[in-house]
């Protein structure tokens, strides 16, 4: 489920790009070249469709965003438990401690208060 919603978000992504790069920064964009006189088939209102449809965009990769970080957890937390590198990393982080671990010397003798 998780490269499913990584797959989406690419998608959106790139769609997002590609209407970015449509418009105009000064509100002209795909529109400008309908302006003229002849306003057929609704032109002018390409810039607004192209609005909403970048922050439908935008809203979708924050939502696919937030629910692959939900995913990612939950299959993480399967993982973590019996990783064969976790338990590794923990027997070699134990073999440490115990190699500077002072040693106790047997039959020692307690020190004499004065």
């Amino acid at each position: 489920m998780y490269v499913l919603l990584t797959i989406l978000i690419v998608i959106a992504a790139v769609l997002l790009v590609l209407l970015v790069l449509v418009q105009n920064s000064k509100g002209g964009g795909l529109a400008a070249g309908f302006s003229s006189g002849n306003q057929v088939m609704g032109a002018p209102k390409t810039a607004d469709f192209l609005e909403k449809a970048s922050w439908t965009l935008a809203a979708i990769i924050i939502a696919l965003s937030i629910l692959a970080v939900g995913f990612n957890k939950s299959a993480n937390a399967h993982v973590e438990e019996g990783s064969a590198i976790t338990e590794q990393v923990q027997e070699a982080f134990e073999a440490e401690q115990a190699a500077q671990a002072v040693p106790e010397f047997e039959g020692a003798e307690e020190p004499i208060a004065e």
